[in-house]
């Protein structure tokens, strides 16, 4: 594509999700901070930080920031004092290992992920590579209870919910899928895909301003990652224990696409760049792509046709 992308420094490494709100765009980095960047980007200021490793951000209904932690569990931060309140941290008893996503419900429910009930954050090539597949999908209702709707999941990642919240999809890393749990109607509680064999590994989802669900495309399909995956189980255990600079890595790309509620593909945006790559956070606002990388002290803004 001959579109450019505006690459937006930020003063931290893994600027890993996006949100866009009337206050700014807000993003989190690898050192626990969450930073506020006005849209033309020309001022940045930390606004918080959470002691541990910030991935999904969305908007509460009270003006709140909702905050996957991966290390923190799920939470509630204040843009405008930094205080910082944990909603989750245990899932019956256990520390969740690795929150990653969420959605917000018209009616104050929390639908988000945990990656992996085995594997930290810092681990997470080997829960990708092993394919584990304890990865769950839980949803904190208005009333503070907690329960776990999805489990045996490949990697949870994204969650976005349907424009009528009919149901609420999740990504599955590692299986390049969607999957999409019903939560109204006849279907309601019944599991099936939204999406299937994807062109790549999604990472963060979320339903844009124009009603589409945006998937961010971390890396195109591996076929090393692919293979090891179906290979002896000692095999991807031991893959993880190579030195890092010849363990597989993301290729350098950036891409993002939408599809209907239905499942069809609706866009399929590539940008050919060597300033930014794997992104992981994906969120159309008003005509624009906003995007966010696990691997770069940036966030990225594209102009949609």
């Amino acid at each position: 594509m001959s579109r450019e992308l505006r690459v937006i420094p930020v003063p931290g490494y893994g600027a890993e999700d996006v949100l866009v709100t009337e206050a700014g765009v807000f993003t989190g980095t690898k050192d626990g901070s969450i930073f506020r960047i006005t849209r033309d980007g020309d001022r940045i200021e930390r606004v918080a930080a959470t002691g541990g490793r910030p991935l999904g951000i969305e908007s509460l209904p009270d003006g709140q920031l909702l905050v996957c932690d991966a290390q923190s569990g799920l939470l509630s931060v204040d843009p405008e004092s930094g205080s910082v309140t944990t909603l989750v941290r245990e899932i019956d008893g256990r520390p969740m290992r690795f929150c990653n996503n969420a959605a917000v419900s018209s009616n104050g429910d929390i639908y988000f992920s945990d990656s992996s009930t085995e594997y930290s954050i810092e681990q997470w090539k080997a829960d990708l590579i092993e394919d584990t597949r304890t990865g769950r999908l839980l949803v904190r209702r208005a009333d503070g209870s907690v329960e776990v709707l999805l489990t045996a999941l490949a990697f949870a990642n994204g969650v976005a919910l349907a424009p009528d919240e009919s149901f609420v999809a999740v990504a599955e890393t590692g299986a390049r899928t969607l999957v999409r749990l019903w939560l109204t109607g006849d279907r309601a509680g019944q599991r099936d895909l939204l999406v299937d064999d994807l062109p790549g590994y999604p990472d963060n989802i979320s339903r844009g301003s124009d009603g589409l669900i945006w998937v961010s495309i971390a890396s195109p399909t591996d076929p090393v990652v692919e293979a090891m995956q179906r290979g002896p189980i000692l095999l991807r255990r031991s893959v993880t224990k190579i030195p890092a600079a010849i363990q597989p890595k993301p290729k350098r790309t950036v891409r993002a696409m939408a599809f209907r509620p239905g499942g069809a593909l609706a866009r399929d945006e590539q940008v050919a760049t060597d300033r930014f790559h794997m992104v992981t956070g994906v969120r159309e606002h008003s005509g624009q792509l906003w995007l966010g990388s696990l691997e770069e002290p940036a966030i990225a803004v594209l102009d949609l046709d």
